[in-house]
């Protein structure tokens, strides 16, 4: 459900969500935006119609209704479900919707198997686990895995895993064992007659991993511009990405703090100097967290200011006395930049998750879920 109780604007900025996605192509033939999750908070259909321009013929999402949704909103590209069907009714969804499901684990891939008895063949991804031990059969699963195959209506097309670190430069060693694992897969498939697309590459592993790149790759937090490589040595390698998402909201009141007087809840910040304050109409209903209470900068007129206070239910608090000189000012009605927004001040998806004590990720996915539009 879309937060519709507040005054939030998240702007999608789609030309820059393309321009990701071309950086990418340089590194690939076929890149596989992945919208899982409503493209994590950016809009699921929105996201998708946005590259009716470019050369996408295959969109990652996570659950199997999550791709009938996609695929009911008019998309008639290759639809990958990550996750896999959970019930029946996903199962059947398969057949109904052209749906390419990842099969990850041996009841999974029997209760397919005997549907595709019934319904017809099926064209079927395999994922397998090399390191990251979350979904996927692991690669002594092979020989039983090929066994049912070849006794199914079903045809492997795909094969993936995921990389559990390839975001951390000091795990080279790790991505690249991974690697060979995968391979090892890829081998015995091709030994039992199966070709399939391989792809293993996350965004990280996409950047910096050329023998993770394979047939395709799965781009994720880097297609909405978030820098898998923010903060270490490797962070030059994310350079060209940009966010493609803005969040404001609006300034409700501006007013004196006097120096002495504590502000919103608990008196957590007591001012040092005689300050003017503005209270901004974004708290934690609207998914803007409550952690950044005392910490971390919006932007107002491309300046930042700090967050002063406790963050509310639906208000923040920011210092804005540096803004109050004779050629500037802030009003009621103003607005406040809590992500992205012009001028060089602007703040960064990664500053915000600093802040936060998250990820760019949950940054993207909590806001993502107020009102868009798209630009």
């Amino acid at each position: 459900m879309t937060i519709d109780y507040n005054k939030l604007k998240v702007r999608i900025h789609l030309e820059n969500l393309k321009h990701n996605y071309r950086v990418f192509k340089r590194l690939c033939d076929r890149v596989i935006p992945v919208i899982k999750s409503d493209a994590y908070g950016h809009g699921l259909a929105e996201v998708c119609r946005a590259f009716d321009s470019e050369d996408v013929d295959t969109f990652g999402v996570g659950f199997v209704h999550e791709a009938v949704k996609l695929r009911q909103s008019g998309c008639d590209k290759r639809i990958l479900a990550l996750l896999g069907p959970v019930d029946d009714h996903d199962v059947q969804a398969l057949w109904k919707h052209d749906i390419l499901t990842a099969i990850s684990h041996m009841d999974q891939l029997r209760t397919v198997a005997d549907a595709a008895g019934k319904n017809g063949p099926l064209n079927v991804a395999l994922k397998f686990d090399t390191g990251m031990r979350r979904l996927g059969f692991r690669p002594e699963d092979l020989p039983a895995v090929i066994a049912i195959l070849k006794d199914s209506n079903l045809t492997p097309v795909m094969a993936s895993s995921h990389l559990a670190s390839a975001d951390v430069p000091d795990h080279k060693t790790n991505v690249e064992g991974q690697a060979a694992l995968f391979q090892g897969v890829l081998d015995g498939l091709k030994d039992a007659g199966f070709e399939v697309e391989a792809n293993l590459a996350n965004s990280a592993g996409s950047l910096a991993h050329e023998l993770c790149r394979m047939d395709s790759l799965r781009l994720g937090i880097a297609m909405y511009g978030g820098n898998p490589f923010h903060g270490t040595r490797w962070e030059e390698l994310g350079r060209e990405l940009k966010p493609a998402m803005d969040v404001s909201a609006p300034v409700l009141q501006v007013h004196t703090l006097k120096k002495g007087e504590g502000i919103s809840y608990g008196w957590t910040y007591t001012a040092e100097r005689d300050s003017v304050v503005a209270i901004i109409g974004a708290g934690y209903a609207d998914c803007y967290s409550r952690s950044l209470s005392n910490t971390g900068y919006m932007t107002i007129k491309g300046q930042r200011v700090p967050i002063r206070g406790r963050v509310c239910m639906q208000m923040t608090a920011v210092d804005v006395t540096e803004l109050m000189g004779e050629e500037m000012g802030v009003v009621p009605g103003d607005e406040a930049f809590l992500l992205g927004g012009p001028g060089s001040e602007a703040v960064t998806p990664e500053e915000l998750a600093g802040w936060w004590n998250t990820i760019t990720y949950e940054v993207f996915c909590l806001l993502g879920m107020n009102q868009r539009e798209y630009i």
